[in-house]
């Protein structure tokens, strides 16, 4: 009988655990596209890009949650002069988040 517990919880757990890595993986691939997102706006273009979307991944590394991802991403668009504000940096982070799930979703 513990036998079935055990097998049970071991489930649960690899479960768990592949739920936050599809979760982080999500995040990372939001952030990428973000990156990208912001790069367009900004002109920039080609490996240029990439490497901004690469910078903007990192930044999500400074602290729990989203505001590092925000406040680099808003401050990269202000300092070239662009007019988006925060709420709208947020929109996109949310449509990016959900296309993020859905492009790992099919691969």
């Amino acid at each position: 009988m513990n036998n079935g517990f055990e097998k049970r919880k071991s489930a649960a757990e690899a479960k768990f655990k592949h739920n936050e890595e599809f979760k982080f993986k999500v995040t990372a691939r939001r952030n990428k596209l973000l990156g990208l997102w912001a790069a367009n706006l900004m002109n920039i273009t080609g490996a240029d890009a990439d490497a901004y979307a690469k910078q903007v991944v990192v930044s999500d590394f400074e602290e729990p949650g989203d505001d590092d991802v925000l406040r680099k991403v808003l401050g990269d668009l202000q300092a070239n002069g662009r007019s988006e504000d925060e709420a709208e940096v947020r929109r996109n982070m949310d449509r990016l988040l959900d296309q993020a799930a859905e492009q790992l979703s099919e691969e």
